[in-house]
């Protein structure tokens, strides 16, 4: 029986759990201990309140710099009214559907802890929200990832208040008619409800979780693409031999030559005659750059784990031991400061695979001039390659680290953040056009190997390339590329 449900319970969410909820479109449900969890921590807080003078941050004060000012008990629940509207300020591009997808499930999971103060009946309703695909509008900027992400969460929160808009079965809709499509009552937050849903890192948690989906598929073809072009341009495998990643131990780097070794062990093509006595750098040192890049990866899916499975809101309420601290949880920084350094990883990966495809077009090592017959008539992929060039260097804009930057805002109460959530969007920018080069270089490195035949490669790159050409034809004489490329980039599967 095909499963429908992933139930969120205390046990770890992992990235690849996140991966088969959307891919497999399964409905949330809560389990009966993180049920428990959330009631018993709401009850606290409610003893805590009642008949109690002391201030908590937040919940009977004011936000930010009006941290000072106490707001009587009756007013609590305007303040947390008033905290999302005031704070739905988000501008710029609406962001991708499925990230807003992304942003639910992870406030949901933190919420579910049981450390926020929450009624279960908020938790349920964001699951309401996620199951039936009924998705908040939200903008691209606004947050500047300290005191979390505030603009938008706050448009995120609007939708369970009837505010703002959503997005529902390809439509832009107001939030209160779509829930009075499904008789759903409006949501009346209480005390510590707004801040516990606006406080958190979510946006920058999901434009990493999305960008990581997308380079662990990508990884997949590096090995292959980059395998592909070794053969093409006749090179050694002396650099992938074993020896020499034990003696520099890196795993990345161990990684990527054994699967280099493990693509290409079958190839007609790793006798040729002819063989430089070594390769250029861009392919010699494949293991070594490649590796890096990989290494990056692995450490930014620990800390990301790490970050979408811990409590973000502000301040923290541990019924267990009878405290309320207000902290710095929703400080973006280690999310930030590891999306920065993913994005250089990637932009390195698309630098070093447009080296490649500038060497294979070169009109070198028996290969015709930018891969065409008849060249000069035909200019063939020469400009396929300045259009890889010019993404390579729009990636190195985009990699200066927002983190190192820092603004201060509410008075100077928040006086440094963390500008994470342009760390995230800069780091989706840079995957996908690293999506791009690779899509150049598996086009390229396809077009080369027509040119030694009747030789193969290895069984399984020519498997690939039999699918490949099912949908991108070899190119005789020039046609207009944009199509093929964008072919190929649509061959070069997406984690969805």
């Amino acid at each position: 029986m095909k499963e429908t449900e992933f139930i969120i319970s205390p046990k770890e969410l992992s990235l690849l759990d996140i991966k088969r909820i959307l891919g497999d479109k399964l409905a949330l449900k809560l389990s009966q201990e993180s049920k428990l969890r959330i009631e018993k921590n709401r009850n606290y807080l409610d003893q805590k309140l009642k008949n109690n003078y002391e201030v908590f941050y937040g919940i009977n004060t004011g936000f930010g710099s009006l941290c000072n000012e106490v707001i009587s008990p009756i007013e609590l629940k305007d303040l947390q009214i008033n905290l999302v509207k005031s704070h739905a300020c988000g501008t710029g591009d609406e962001i991708d559907s499925v990230i807003v997808k992304i942003m639910l499930l992870i406030k949901i999971n933190v919420l579910s802890l049981g450390y926020s103060g929450v009624h279960l009946k908020t938790v349920e309703k964001l699951i309401f929200l996620f199951n039936n695909d009924i998705l908040p509008v939200v903008f691209e900027s606004g947050s500047l990832g300290a005191s979390g992400d505030l603009a938008p969460l706050a448009h995120i929160s609007l939708t369970l208040i009837g505010e703002g808009e959503v997005n529902y079965k390809g439509s832009k809709m107001n939030s209160k008619d779509v829930l009075d499509l499904f008789t759903e009552p409006i949501l009346e937050l209480d005390s510590k409800e707004g801040l516990a849903l606006l406080n958190g890192t979510q946006f920058m948690s999901a434009y990493a979780t999305y960008s990581f989906l997308k380079l662990n598929s990508l990884f997949e073809w590096i090995h292959k693409i980059s395998a592909l072009s070794l053969d093409v341009f006749n090179c050694r495998l002396s650099p992938f031999d074993p020896k020499a990643h034990l003696v520099r131990a890196f795993k990345g780097q161990t990684v990527c030559s054994q699967k280099i070794l493990s693509l290409l062990e079958s190839s007609e093509l790793l006798n040729s005659e002819n063989k430089s006595v070594q390769d250029p750098y861009s392919f010699r040192c494949i293991p070594q750059v490649h590796g890096a890049s990989f290494d990056v990866f692995k450490d930014f899916e620990e800390k990301l784990t790490i970050e979408i499975n811990s409590v973000t809101d502000n301040p923290i309420v541990f019924d267990k031991e009878d405290e309320i601290i207000s902290a710095g949880n929703f400080h973006g920084q280690p999310i930030a400061m590891a999306m920065d350094f993913m994005a250089i990883a990637a932009a390195e990966l698309g630098s070093i695979s447009e080296r490649r495809v500038y060497k294979l077009i070169s009109g070198t090592r028996g290969l015709p001039p930018f891969l065409i017959n008849n060249p000069g008539l035909n200019s063939g992929f020469m400009i396929s390659q300045y259009t890889a060039a010019s993404l390579v260097s729009k990636n190195k804009v985009l990699c200066h680290p927002a983190s190192v930057d820092s603004i201060e805002s509410s008075n100077g109460q928040e006086d440094h953040v963390s500008m994470g959530s342009i760390s995230g969007v800069k780091l989706l920018e840079v995957v996908k056009n690293l999506h791009r080069i690779l899509s150049i270089e598996l086009l390229t490195a396809s077009q080369g190997m027509e040119f030694r035949r009747p030789r193969k490669t290895s069984v399984e790159l020519e498997n690939m390339l039999s699918t490949f050409r099912k949908e991108v034809p070899y190119i005789e004489k020039d046609v207009v590329m944009h199509y093929i490329m964008k072919k190929t980039e649509g061959f070069i599967s997406d984690w969805k």
